[in-house]
């Protein structure tokens, strides 16, 4: 047995990660670059692992959230182009530039304060204009009152190579109707890219704003690069599948540490939250909220043992919970999967009220990562 599986683990399969890649890769024209989000430790999935497969697979580029996740892959010995999505200290602009680290850059105050701290180095950093096209988060706006002179300005700063532009959809994953903001987004981004390259007398090398709902419903929006994230990992973002076939690669697992008897009247767990109605049969298994099970799915997971899905019963406890398996033949030591193929990720998350994202993010740190294929 391996030391990591003995208690609670997450088994993370390059093998569907690959055939993901493989199948989204199969969709783009020939010179559309693939970029792969690997912000959040991949999702999960270990962003230095994945980082590597993605690099043997002949991925274009990748995408962070901060500068530790990027560095984090520097040090790791990745040497694809990294992209931060997110904001980075301008007092750090010489890290990134040393480190071949692209930024993206949203307004024309920070691409100022980079400019600034790279004068007098000789350092060149890379950066890629983020336009606000309806997010309503960060990047330079581009309808409405927006100043379409301010991305042009900011590309032309001493010390900044403006190598991309970009834009971030918001509902692209939407079901029918709700999703149709997005050809108001596109028309948003086409508009801002083609004014600011006017001004700037020069065509942007990258555009880019595919992410995994446009993966999967909106092909019209690959242009140079796209960049799915949890499309990656096998999870649709949305209710469609769009004819993509992908593979979930995370199984959370646990394994039963013991089987206790309970006879009628008794309770399980915190705040007696279930009685038990007849003799029956409770497996205790070694994963908690501390885990990344998440507690507001008390009496309501169904794990897969034996086969089988069971019902979870009592509260969820930082490091255990129970679950009801009267008349399976369970023994200490056997595999109860909490989600991964039988029981699908979206399922769980909904159960939670949440999304797969956060589920899949939520695997915390003292879960080990076993790969697989």
């Amino acid at each position: 047995m391996d030391d990591r599986m003995k208690r609670t683990w997450a088994e993370i399969s390059l093998g569907a990660i690959e055939h993901n890649y493989r199948a989204m890769r199969a969709r783009l024209a020939p010179g559309c670059r693939f970029l792969g989000v690997v912000k959040a430790d991949a999702y999960g999935h270990g962003a230095v692992r994945v980082s590597r497969l993605l690099e043997e697979l002949g991925c274009d580029y990748l995408a962070v959230a901060c500068l530790d996740e990027a560095l984090q892959l520097r040090e790791a010995g990745i040497g694809l182009p990294i992209l931060i999505l997110g904001y980075t200290p301008p007092a750090y602009a010489a890290v990134l530039a040393e480190n071949r680290i692209t930024q993206a850059v949203g307004s024309l105050e920070m691409a100022r304060a980079l400019s600034a701290a790279l004068a007098g180095t000789g350092l060149t950093l890379k950066v890629h204009l983020k336009l606000e096209t309806g997010m309503g988060r960060t990047g330079f706006r581009v309808y409405g009152d927006g100043d379409l002179a301010a991305p042009a300005q900011a590309a032309d700063l001493p010390g900044l190579e403006a190598e991309g532009v970009f834009t971030h959809f918001c509902v692209s994953d939407g079901g029918e109707g709700v999703r149709d903001f997005t050809w108001t987004q596109l028309e948003r981004f086409k508009n801002g890219f083609e004014a600011v390259e006017s001004q700037l007398g020069r065509k942007l090398e990258i555009h880019h704003c595919t992410n995994s709902g446009a993966m999967i419903a909106f092909p019209q929006t690959y242009m140079d690069m796209v960049r799915p994230g949890v499309a990656l990992y096998g999870m649709y973002p949305g209710p469609e599948e769009g004819g993509l076939a992908l593979v979930p690669a995370m199984r959370l697992k646990t394994r039963v540490a013991a089987v206790e008897h309970h006879e009628p009247g008794d309770t399980v767990s915190y705040g007696r939250t279930f009685t038990v109605e007849a003799p029956s049969e409770i497996a205790v298994l070694p994963i908690g909220y501390a885990d990344g099970l998440h507690r507001v799915l008390s009496n309501k997971l169904t794990p897969v043992l034996h086969g089988r899905r069971v019902r979870q019963v009592g509260r969820i406890c930082m490091d255990m919970c129970m679950a009801d398996v009267t008349g399976l033949d369970v023994k200490p030591g056997d595999v109860a999967e909490i989600f991964g193929l039988t029981v699908n990720a979206g399922e769980v998350a909904e159960l939670a009220g949440t999304i797969h994202y956060e589920l899949l993010c939520a695997v915390s740190p003292r879960v080990p990562r076993v790969y697989v294929d």
